[in-house]
């Protein structure tokens, strides 16, 4: 789960603002729409792809604290290098029988239903 970048509570990737200090946390009140938001005294406009390559349309361009353009210049860098993947956990055995229950079911009936005929 994500952090609050204010108070650093627990929050659902989906929560439009913090449970406890209240801090916006997605823009314009949708769940998909991320807002990121300077932690420090700096700009976020600093550390921005977009205001380094000179393509920010943002209206407050140089002195942005909350950004729903933001790109770091790292993270494009390692995206471009391919260093950066987004991790995903293996699925547990309960979550495939959930999904695939049919399909395993069917495989099963066939696996016996061959071993009858061959034997």
């Amino acid at each position: 789960m994500p952090l609050c970048p204010r108070c650093d509570n627990q929050v659902k990737a989906t929560d439009l603002v913090c449970a406890r200090c209240r801090l916006q946390l997605k823009a314009h009140g949708h769940p998909s729409i991320e807002l990121h938001q300077a932690t420090t005294d700096e700009v976020l406009c600093q550390t921005c792809a977009y205001d380094a390559d000179d393509t920010c349309t943002f209206p407050q361009r140089p002195h942005a604290r909350t950004c729903t353009l933001y790109q770091s210049i790292t993270a494009e860098a390692e995206r471009a290098q391919g260093t950066v993947r987004s991790p995903q956990p293996a699925p547990s055995l309960a979550v495939i029988w959930y999904r695939y229950r049919v399909w395993i079911i069917l495989l099963a009936i066939f696996g016996i239903s061959l071993l009858i005929t061959v034997f």
